[in-house]
């Protein structure tokens, strides 16, 4: 069983994109799938007709739920995010006790926050915060986590010291890029133009917008006058809308049908992320289509390992608009970072490299459940009942609901 933050949205975010591949990773081992959520579905969640997988729409401090994953009786649960461990985790210890718990942060949500504080009020970026406390406190009580970046492995092993053994690092799983296909891939001379993606309700991307329309694009586009900057992502608000300006070629163009053909149509991502955690899918899905990019250290983080970029990585703004340029203009650049893409989705996000050892991982855990929750002790002490102070809270709500509707 899965249990869902929000119906996934692949056309919507990354986050959307990881979950099918999670999902599709478990079907192919034999899994039955039963996915549950609390959200309201959107025109664009994900339809799971053709798979093996049920749906089930679940309440919040609700105790129908513990009866329906008691009669359900997963042999594994995955929780969406930590936030959703907190809501439902105990309930799930409480009715299966034997069930591997699983927990897929999606990035670090306390490494995002303290970034974007640390960028805004022009501070030293403090990990060690109450929403830091919360998503490790979940790491802790769950069987497995799930982390998508090596940075954020490193941050949560050496500076948080937790164990390795219930921690897995699973990036993006992706094909590997065949030689046939990146022959069919848009040529250099056919593609135009500047482009940006990313859903408009993750403040990094809105960030990183005001970034581009204030401090980069009134520069570059002076360097290249031809040139637009086409802005797309899901969730466009009336604040973003009104960034676009036609005379300057700033295109705000809204949700795209398709990130990866949109993206295949241009010549150079920008991404001058200026803070943010875990990996970044616009750029796997730009390196998937051939389309290099310029971006920022942050942008790029735990993406390449030792590789070449493809592209640059460049903080400096100044240095950034001249790269744009060069990759812009020079074809034979641009088809040397298309070629380090390839090399990165190939050596870092071919799924074959992954899926195998996460099988092995999942199957190992399940018939040593007890001997690995002994050796994670610090997890015993937050899952006892003394401690339990979701589930307090979560019992509270569901009687004060009990209240209201009886009144």
């Amino acid at each position: 069983m899965i249990i869902g933050l929000v119906w996934p949205e692949p056309t919507s975010s990354a986050a959307g994109t990881r979950m099918v591949q999670l999902i599709d990773l478990f079907l192919n081992s034999g899994y039955q799938i039963t996915f549950a959520c609390a959200a309201l579905k959107s025109d664009f969640s994900f339809d799971f007709t053709g798979r093996n997988v049920s749906e089930h729409q679940i309440k919040l401090n609700d105790s129908s739920f513990n009866l329906f994953v008691k009669d359900l009786n997963p042999a594994i649960v995955l929780f969406d995010r930590f936030m959703v461990e907190e809501q439902y985790g105990w309930r799930v210890q409480q009715e299966c006790p034997d069930a591997l718990r699983i927990l897929d942060t999606e990035d670090l949500h306390f490494l995002r926050t303290a970034r974007e504080q640390s960028i805004k009020k022009q501070i030293a970026t403090d990990l060690f915060s109450d929403l830091a406390k919360r998503e490790i406190a979940s790491i802790l009580r769950s069987d497995l986590s799930l982390i998508i970046s090596e940075t954020e492995m490193k941050i949560l092993i050496q500076q948080f010291k937790i164990n390795g053994s219930i921690l897995h690092y699973l990036p993006f799983l992706e094909k590997e890029i065949m030689p046939e296909i990146a022959s069919n891939w848009i040529p250099f001379e056919q593609r135009a133009d500047f482009v940006f993606i990313g859903n408009f309700l993750h403040e990094p991307n809105w960030n990183t917008v005001q970034t581009l329309k204030n401090k980069i694009w009134p520069t570059l586009r002076k360097k290249i006058p031809g040139a637009s900057l086409n802005i797309y992502g899901s969730y466009t608000s009336q604040k973003v809308l009104q960034l676009e300006n036609k005379s300057e070629k700033f295109f705000i163009k809204g949700r795209a049908d398709d990130a990866r053909v949109t993206l295949a149509k241009h010549r150079v991502l920008l991404a001058p992320i200026q803070f943010g955690a875990g990996v970044k899918g616009k750029f796997i899905d730009a390196m998937l289509v051939g389309t290099p990019s310029v971006t920022t250290q942050i942008g790029a983080e735990a993406m390449k390992g030792d590789l070449p970029w493809s592209g640059f990585i460049e903080d400096d703004y100044e240095v950034f608009i001249n790269k744009a340029v060069d990759l812009y203009q020079d074809r034979t650049l641009w088809l040397s970072a298309q070629a380090n893409g390839i090399q990165i989705l190939n050596q870092r996000y071919n799924s074959r490299h992954f899926i195998a050892n996460f099988n092995f991982r999942v199957a190992d855990l399940q018939t040593k459940l007890t001997l690995h929750r002994e050796n994670n002790f610090f997890g015993q002490i937050l899952n006892h009942q003394a401690i339990q102070y979701t589930k307090y809270m979560s019992l509270w709500i569901e009687e004060k609901n009990k209240h209201k509707s009886s009144s």
